[in-house]
């Protein structure tokens, strides 16, 4: 079930979006760049468009500005690392989404899109996974390291003083969803399951889904 937040943390958890759709936007953009499938090129156009419109609505409701960006942040370049990495901060902007729908019910049409980015991704991760090899093994090693450094990721997102008695239960939550959906895509087994517990220090503010941090 996903935690009830009072009103008093709906300025973070919009603030946090805000951040999440402009890094999004900006990956997506990158991600073109890549060698992708035909059919995911076009998706991500689309995606494209449909994170501008969010990031438009943010910055409305919050009357204030995204951060833009003067070069487009590192992507990986080989698509099956490339397809978790995507399918990872998806996963991890769909539950700030319903966080944020059961403070503003009124936002439910981006929950929705972002189940439909999820699913899609997670499709995607899938076909990878079924045809075996070193495509498979070199996704569900991506797929590892992206999870190892997912509890940071988190950490940053629940900063906000507003946050703070319901911080370990949010952590505690968006991590285990995270990690089922690992499990059931077949990326993880439950060996590697992280221990969602371990808490580790909060690391300074980076790239969205450069190589070497991430943020969804």
């Amino acid at each position: 079930m996903v935690p009830i937040l009072p009103s008093v943390c709906e300025r973070a958890i919009l603030e946090q979006f805000l951040k999440a759709e402009a890094m999004a936007l900006w990956a997506v953009r990158s991600a073109q760049a890549q060698d992708v499938p035909p059919g995911v090129l076009q998706f991500l156009r689309r995606h494209e468009e449909e994170e501008a419109q969010h990031l438009k609505q943010f910055e409305l409701l919050l009357g204030t500005k995204s951060h833009g960006k003067t070069a487009l942040p590192r992507v990986p370049d080989q698509w099956r690392v490339l397809a978790v990495h995507l399918y990872g901060y998806e996963t991890l902007g769909l539950e700030f989404a319903r966080l944020l729908v059961g403070l503003r019910p009124d936002l439910t049409s981006i929950m929705e899109d972002e189940e439909v980015h999820v699913g899609f991704f997670e499709q995607e991760v899938r076909a990878i996974l079924s045809r075996g090899g070193l495509a498979a093994e070199g996704a569900r090693q991506a797929a590892q390291a992206w999870r190892r450094r997912l509890p940071r990721t988190v950490d940053r997102y629940l900063h906000d003083e507003s946050l703070a008695p319901f911080r370990d239960e949010l952590r505690q939550h968006i991590l285990g969803v995270i990690d089922a959906r690992f499990l059931a895509s077949g990326l993880l087994v439950s060996s590697q399951k992280q221990e969602s517990s371990v808490v580790m220090p909060v690391g300074e503010e980076s790239g969205a889904y450069s190589v070497s941090e991430s943020n969804g």
